[in-house]
């Protein structure tokens, strides 16, 4: 299959956004004066109660299936799904570009959670030789996709309204993709690490049982895997970005039998204003024999490292140099840090601190749930602020002697508060 270029999918895509009737709205301000004038008070408040009911109880597929529906009304979609605009620019055209270099000539995709088929219908309209199959259990969703398709002039696609877990649908299908329809509780905090010291996590079984189970990940990854050809691929795209959630969800991919067959890509994308870090984007296959596998096509090894973010750290020594020239500059009336560091990389900058010595540390568990530590201490003239938890929160913050009253304040405010203060 001829693979489309990105620049051209990307094109094609804001038109048929376009005639979905969604906009792309640069500021908070912009959309949400829309939203006031597109919805009456009464759609803004049952909005508000579905979305409240839904995240209050995240086990009930009942409510959740509520809001998709209320969602689908043909004057609320536009302006509520638009708030996606940005996550279908950025997916999508990745998801078709996959679809042509991974899918077959002729076979079958399944859109599992397909909402009201944004995206469904887009690769329809760009595969006419592909047979495009949209699921999700909200049935007002499925029918405003079917509507769409049909006013679009679609035959190489269809919607079920069902629930997978429940309800068996036929399969195989050649491709399987997933967006944010595999790990439905997005307050799920994920597996901890053994201690704050470490980001590794015990393998398990049952911890791993406990977070398939509450985030539905488990049943719902079963049926998929029933329905995927032997030499299919799942593509998918689920809010895991945090080590504490990826590391279950790749073991509960792996533990299926599936392969990595390239990279994990993570991805941005914005949500109106707000900046959402979600994914890796995960294109997945079935294991095979070390005999069949062909030369460039081996598995791509499962990383349980954390993602480094932020500058690149090559010597703490030099970060050190660079710290303490700044604190010949720094003025003792500034509230900002010499340093600050909230990325994973903190860890190892505080273990190699020269001539490190601990005041006062203090080790507890969070009302979450997460051990806790947080450290007050000086190295070589400097003073420094640790704190790390078994979520791989790590933040390391330095100063000069002049400003130790700062770490000491923000300390006394990260330990647990005592009863009657």
């Amino acid at each position: 299959m001829t693979v489309p270029d990105l620049h051209s999918l990307q094109t094609r895509l804001a038109a048929h956004l376009d005639w979905w009737g969604l906009r792309h709205c640069e500021s908070d301000r912009a959309y949400f004066e829309w939203q006031q004038k597109a919805l009456s008070p009464d759609q803004l408040a049952s909005l508000h109660q579905a979305v409240e009911a839904k995240q209050s109880h995240p086990q009930r597929a009942d409510l959740e299936t509520a809001f998709y529906d209320l969602s689908a009304d043909p004057t609320i979609l536009p302006v509520l799904y638009s708030q996606r605009y940005e996550l279908y620019q950025t997916l999508g055209p990745l998801i078709a570009a996959l679809l042509a270099a991974e899918g077959p000539a002729r076979g079958t995709v399944l859109d599992f959670g397909c909402g009201v088929g944004v995206l469904t219908t887009f690769y329809a309209k760009v595969f006419s030789n592909l047979m495009v199959v949209g699921l999700d259990r909200s049935g007002a969703s499925v029918k405003a996709a079917q509507e769409r398709a049909q006013a679009l002039g679609l035959t190489n696609i269809r919607f079920e309204s069902l629930d997978i877990e429940r309800t068996p649908i036929p399969g195989p299908f050649d491709m399987i993709l997933s967006v944010h329809a595999l790990v439905q509780a997005e307050r799920e905090l994920g597996l901890p690490s053994r201690d704050w010291t470490t980001f590794e996590r015990p393998q398990e079984a049952a911890a791993q049982q406990a977070f398939e189970q509450r985030t539905g990940l488990g049943p719902r990854l079963d049926r998929l895997c029933g329905l995927l050809d032997q030499e299919g691929r799942l593509i998918a795209f689920e809010k895991t970005r945090e080590l504490a959630r990826r590391i279950p969800f790749q073991r509960a991919l792996a533990a299926r039998g599936l392969i990595l067959t390239k990279p994990p890509l993570p991805l941005r994308y914005r949500v109106v204003e707000e900046v959402s870090d979600d994914g890796p984007l995960y294109v997945a296959g079935r294991s095979a024999a070390p005999s069949k596998v062909q030369p460039g096509h081996e598995a791509e090894p499962w990383d349980e490292t954390p993602e480094e973010r932020g500058e690149a750290i090559s010597s703490v020594a030099s970060l050190l140099a660079r710290v303490r020239t700044a604190a010949t500059e720094a003025l003792s009336a500034s509230r900002d840090p010499l340093y600050e560091n909230h990325a994973a990389s903190a860890e190892s900058v505080w273990r190699n601190l020269p001539n490190r010595l601990v005041r006062r540390e203090q080790t507890f568990a969070a009302p979450t749930g997460a051990q806790v530590h947080v450290e007050l201490g000086e190295s070589d003239g400097l003073r420094y602020l640790y704190q790390a938890t078994t979520l791989d929160h790590r933040q390391l913050v330095l100063v000069e002697p002049a400003r130790a009253a700062l770490l000491e304040a923000y300390y006394a405010e990260l330990l647990p508060k005592q009863p009657g203060k």
